[in-house]
């Protein structure tokens, strides 16, 4: 089955300028690699036999620090908050 593609829209999706004889190349390369592709996906879908599900503990509310307790081991704190080094700098 042959993958019905947009090589202008896929090239503009990838900053690329092409010529025509670029499209007259890759276009029918493209199709080939997004098939394999396509038969890539139909099989990892099947590496897992066994359905998987994710196991979430119940969302409840716990105690949590006081700020005191959260800035006790902060090297510098200030005004209640943790300080830290500046990484923009200003022009």
């Amino acid at each position: 089955m042959a993958v019905d593609i947009d090589l202008e829209h896929v090239a503009r999706l990838a900053r690329l300028a092409l010529t025509e004889e670029e499209k007259a190349r890759f276009g029918p390369q493209l199709e080939v690699i997004l098939e394999h592709a396509r038969t890539v996906g139909e099989v990892a879908a099947t590496s897992h036999p066994v359905p998987r599900a994710n196991v979430y503990r119940p969302d409840e509310p716990r105690p949590c620090l006081t700020q005191e307790e959260a800035l006790a081991n902060a090297p510098d704190p200030f005004e209640g908050r943790f300080r830290v080094p500046r990484i923009v700098e200003e022009e």
